[in-house]
């Protein structure tokens, strides 16, 4: 860079290239308006999931406190795992103002992918204690072969 020149900065630039308005970007209205009770709509939460492997094994855990038991469905297909449930508040059917809320309530669900193939018809899933366990064998174990060098 010469000394003639002016280093300009990145947002700098966006600016002045918006119609030669410098330092100036006119805030345009979005062509959409939110609905009014956009805040109560409830999305599906998403579920929070460990990923450990044994030697012979895939093990998926979740944490699900407050989840019914005949709410939990598990699916796996291929090397997708998906997990759905439903949380339903203590509170729900009281009217309360909260002064803290944090925990998520309503439905959830999340699906991975499986870090290796697997035998998925014979997974086992536990749920003790608000804690879902989900075990898959591995399809294939890698292990040592040994290979014997002939020479010529």
């Amino acid at each position: 860079m010469s000394s003639g020149q002016v280093k300009k900065d990145v947002f700098q630039m966006i600016l002045e290239s918006n119609n030669g308005a410098h330092g100036k970007a006119e805030a345009k209205r979005a062509d959409f308006a939110f609905p009014d009770n956009w805040h109560e709509e409830q999305l599906e939460g998403q579920l929070a999931v460990d990923v450990a492997e044994t030697v012979n094994e895939i093990v998926i855990v979740s944490t699900m406190a407050g989840a019914e038991f005949d709410k939990i469905e598990v699916f796996l297909h291929n090397d997708l795992l998906t997990i759905r449930g439903a949380r339903n508040s203590p509170l729900e059917n009281n009217q309360v103002g909260y002064f803290h809320e944090e925990c998520f309530w309503g439905k959830f669900s999340r699906t991975i992918i499986l870090p290796m193939e697997v035998k998925g018809d014979l997974a086992k899933a536990e749920y003790k204690n608000g804690v879902l366990t989900i075990t898959v064998p591995k399809l294939k174990i890698d292990r040592k072969i040994p290979v014997m060098i002939v020479e010529d």
